[in-house]
């Protein structure tokens, strides 16, 4: 039995729209009544999720800045800060990053130092409380990831500049604008093993949805590790399970036919061909 489900938010549950499909709701409350945990876990701002889940969000798990912040039902189970000094570096490189700009995320809000119009576009659409300020690293406020909003694409230009950081934070292009980086063992997959310990919940227990490269290690979390059509394909090759794009309703209908309709007795591949990669 399904105990735990955890879906990536764009491209994944939302479509290209940015919209929640309204059959989420009435699907949400029937895993409520089975003791279902659902949550969602994102590059987001934790502040941005509650608003988007404002309906449900007393009895939401939400995973955001892409792990390093996790609360439930209004308690901070999990965060997993970035060290300071090396947040400061990640920031100076990218202000000669061009065509990019750093966001800093912190735990009270995200700060920016720019007024670029693109720049604040996306910054609206995932960090609820920003601040637009002179110098970021003159921010007080605990850290818990670097973004890189590249308008040149992350995975072919921002990307490059920090291959001598690896050993030291985790980067992670989670969109084709956007790099995060964290604290080195700070991931989506990370939280989800420790959301199964605290919960006592199994891996053959828990199902999982992504699109992008920042969901990779959550793909490796669950044994229900599910791919949209729309994912990368290097996303595609780590997770067990294909399901229907984000513009298909993909999250929802897999949780009906998978998870509600008791399709996972026997914990069997074959049991989901439909599915299968």
């Amino acid at each position: 039995m399904i105990k735990l489900i955890l879906t990536d938010m764009d491209g994944t549950l939302l479509n290209d729209n940015n919209e929640i499909n309204k059959e989420f709701y009435p699907i949400f409350n029937k895993l409520l009544d089975k003791n279902i945990i659902f949550g969602a876990a994102s590059g987001r701002q934790y502040y941005n999720l509650l608003d988007r889940f404002d309906k449900v969000k007393e009895n939401m798990l939400f995973v955001a800045e892409n792990g390093t912040y996790v609360v439930y039902k209004g308690k901070e189970l999990i965060i997993n800060s970035l060290e300071r000094d090396i947040a400061m570096e990640i920031v100076k490189i990218a202000r000669n990053i061009e065509n990019a700009f750093p966001i800093l995320c912190g735990k009270e809000g995200a700060y920016i130092e720019k007024t670029d119009p693109r720049l604040l576009v996306e910054t609206k659409k995932y960090y609820t409380r920003h601040t637009v300020v002179d110098d970021l690293t003159m921010v007080e406020d605990e850290i818990l990831k670097v973004a890189i909003c590249d308008f040149s694409g992350s995975e072919i230009n921002s990307l490059k500049y920090y291959n001598d950081y690896t050993d030291k934070v985790k980067v992670a292009v989670s969109g084709r604008i956007w790099l995060d980086i964290t604290n080195k063992n700070a991931n989506k997959g990370f939280a989800v093993k420790k959301l199964q310990e605290l919960f006592k919940i199994r891996y053959e227990e828990t199902m999982v949805f992504g699109d992008y490269l920042n969901d990779l290690e959550m793909m490796k979390s669950a044994f229900y590790s599910f791919a949209m059509e729309n994912a990368h394909e290097d996303l595609k090759k780590v997770s067990r399970f294909i399901t229907k794009s984000n513009n298909e309703n993909g999250v929802v209908d897999t949780i009906k036919e998978v998870a509600l309709n008791n399709n996972v007795r026997r914990l069997s591949i074959e049991e989901l061909e439909e599915y299968s990669v």
